[in-house]
């Protein structure tokens, strides 16, 4: 029996309709970008159409009229050698100049298609002003134009790019971190693992928000109803379509990291999910499993919110409790 199949058993009754109990501030970022026009990512006919629709994080700039604050961190946008090319990266600055701060490697969501270092900036700056932390937030080359395992490659190339230039950043290889938002989650796991599996540097913690964990669309949660204008199970069918060059490698092990049985010797982990998200489910199995395996795994899933919500802590009351949770556990295992 496999470790999606036992989480299958453990769960055939999770309650549905986590689209009714939304809290009020969620909507009311939904709602604007709802106003903001667009159309459903998996209704848009060509990739460049998906990515220029109104993003979350528009919404949020759109509500405090681009007057966040950068936190008193600093960024910088630098190119990296990839294994296919230059990567493009943003290394964030926690405030205050110290002795080697630690370090956090941070993959951005998108659904392997999506997403950009634009729009994914609130939550590695926020990481950084709170832990204390050297942030690099990696980009990766996206589907369809660079199909499945393209994203990983690149994911494990800027890992090993962090570590081996941690010192000229000001930070520590020593204390490194991984962190990533939906298929950020998946790339975090898969470079944790690799690095085990070669015997090099390992993060010492994981950090993993709403990850896309399984890639199954028959787990509960990719059966409930969506809430419009929110992530739902068609457009992960649209991503996926996008992805994966054939079926067979959904089977792979990289793409249902949940269903794997042997993540033990992983570090202690955080999960974050959030109630009204179809990926739910994929991040409660990889929990399960990871805890089956030995792993320390702190879970929390988040009522009233949907998927994305994490980067809205200037808004979004949970957002804040989310972050706050991460930042947490990464200073402790960083040792800030």
């Amino acid at each position: 029996m496999s470790s999606m199949d036992i989480w299958r058993i453990a769960h055939d009754d999770l309650p549905a309709r986590a689209v009714d109990r939304l809290d009020a501030d969620m909507r009311h970022v939904l709602g604007v970008r709802a106003a903001m026009g667009g159309r459903p990512i998996e209704a848009c006919r060509t990739t460049e159409e998906a990515r220029a629709q109104p993003t979350l994080d528009m919404a949020l700039r759109r509500i405090l009229r681009d007057t966040a604050g950068d936190l008193g961190v600093g960024m910088e946008m630098r190119l990296i050698a990839g294994p296919k090319g230059e990567m493009r990266v943003r290394i964030y600055h926690p405030p205050g100049v110290d002795a080697a701060r630690p370090l956090i490697v941070y993959f951005h969501g998108g659904l392997f298609v999506l997403g950009d270092l634009e729009h994914f900036d609130a939550t590695p700056r926020s990481l950084a002003c709170r832990t204390g932390a050297v942030v690099v937030s990696a980009h990766y080359r996206q589907a369809p134009e660079h199909r499945f395992p393209a994203a990983h490659e690149d994911a494990h190339a800027a890992w090993i790019w962090a570590l081996e230039n941690a010192a000229a950043l000001g930070a520590d290889a020593r204390r490194a971190a991984l962190v990533g938002e939906d298929a950020g989650g998946n790339l975090a796991v898969n470079v944790a693992l690799r690095a085990r599996d070669e015997g090099r540097i390992g993060p010492v913690h994981l950090g993993l928000v709403g990850p896309m964990a399984a890639m199954l669309f028959d787990l509960p949660s990719h059966l409930e109803p969506g809430e419009p204008g929110a992530l739902n199970t068609e457009a992960l069918r649209w991503a996926s379509r996008k992805l994966f060059r054939r079926k067979d490698d959904l089977r792979d092990a990289r793409a249902n990291v949940a269903g794997r049985i042997d993540l033990g010797g992983l570090a202690p982990t955080t999960v974050i999910l959030a109630a009204a998200d179809p990926l739910r489910s994929e991040g409660e199995a990889l929990a399960d499993a990871l805890r089956r395996a030995g792993v320390w795994v702190d879970m929390t899933l988040y009522e009233g919110v949907t998927h994305g919500f994490f980067g809205l802590y200037q808004i979004v009351n949970k957002a804040m409790f989310a972050q706050a949770q991460l930042a947490r556990n990464l200073s402790l295992a960083l040792g800030t």
